[in-house]
């Protein structure tokens, strides 16, 4: 991964964060839109969700990878005050796929609503996803041994974001149709339970192998170390826990009561998001 320049006096880390917000506003809106259209495909393919909320779901993963496209194309040319270099070659290979999504989101949704599988479609939304997110860990990964563990955060953080997104909009869902079965909330929220989960072993390794320049575990005492527990306790421990609730209370059915709880998760979750985002761009650190 980058490493800190030698004789390179850092900024304070909220200022630092506070120069790439573009492109922690990219992070959040990719993920929402990639994240939130597997939800979708998984949702068609392995639950009994209508077709309704999976039409929904889709029309509002395909709005997100329009913003993040418009939003990369509002990126700085550099990232300020950070050791992550970006690679501007990989910019259109990046916007093509976030339009490619989008457009494959909308028609996707069309699909749904019209009661049909598309199941070519699910798998080419998944693919131009993944394309979008490989893109920019190939523009900001500094090479590709920076770039694949960088691939992986952005995939991990794209489940998670767009997951939690798309279970509160199904957990919203049974408020308006009461007799949907549970199984699909039950599921969704134990993968999101899975997915958090995996971030919480990722960030130990992460902190362990002293990403960003740093020493073994140094991110937990070093300048960004506030930021750095900030991601962990507020966005990993605390939607774990928020996670194995909402599993407990959708097993015995009380929806109201698991809605609530994923409202909470999208903020804890969206929250971690920017935090990882902003100490990659900010610091070259990967949590």
């Amino acid at each position: 991964m980058p490493a800190a320049h030698r004789g390179y006096t850092p900024a304070v880390p909220a200022e630092r964060i506070a120069e790439n917000l573009a492109y922690i506003n990219w992070t959040v809106l990719a993920s929402l839109a990639v994240g939130g259209f597997g939800a979708v495909a998984l949702g068609r393919l392995r639950t009994s969700a209508t077709r309704g909320y999976l039409a929904f779901t889709a029309l509002c993963a395909a709005a997100f990878a329009v913003l993040a496209y418009l939003s990369d194309l509002a990126l700085p040319a550099a990232i300020a005050g950070s050791t992550v270099h970006a690679d501007p070659s990989w910019d259109v290979p990046r916007r093509i796929a976030l339009l490619a999504t989008a457009g494959i989101g909308l028609v996707y949704a069309l699909a749904l609503a019209w009661g049909r599988g598309a199941p070519a479609l699910a798998i080419a939304g998944s693919v131009t996803g993944g394309a979008a997110l490989l893109a920019g860990a190939l523009g900001w990964g500094a090479g590709p041994i920076g770039a694949a563990p960088l691939a992986i955060q952005l995939v991990v953080l794209a489940l998670a974001t767009g997951g939690v997104f798309a279970s509160m909009i199904l957990g919203h869902w049974y408020l308006v149709t009461p007799r949907l079965p549970e199984a699909p909330l039950i599921l969704f929220s134990r993968l999101l339970f899975g997915i958090v989960g995996l971030q919480l072993l990722l960030f130990g390794v992460w902190v362990a192998a002293g990403t960003g320049g740093g020493g073994p575990f140094s991110a937990l005492t070093g300048p960004w170390a506030l930021f750095v527990w900030l991601r962990l306790l507020v966005g990993l421990v605390f939607p774990l826990a928020v996670s194995w609730a909402a599993i407990q209370t959708a097993r015995s059915r009380s929806m109201e009561s698991a809605t609530g709880l994923l409202y909470i998760d999208v903020g804890s979750i969206a929250a971690g998001t920017i935090l990882a985002a902003g100490l990659y761009f900010g610091a070259g650190m990967l949590v």
